[in-house]
């Protein structure tokens, strides 16, 4: 009863431009960009933190 996944056609090689397993490059451009963007705020916010307690 359970349904078994098609599996896929027969080539000859693997072809050089079939990169289904990466992530489109837009993607990993903005998930780039947010990681190194969170990482900067969370520096910045630290070095206010460190600020502050030296200033009191």
């Amino acid at each position: 009863m359970s349904e078994q996944p098609a599996s896929p056609p027969a080539s000859g090689g693997a072809r050089k431009n079939d990169v289904e397993d990466r992530a489109p490059l837009g993607l990993s451009v903005r998930v780039a960009l947010y990681v190194v963007g969170s990482h900067v705020l969370l520096a910045f916010l630290s070095f206010i933190v460190v600020m502050l307690k030296s200033a009191s």
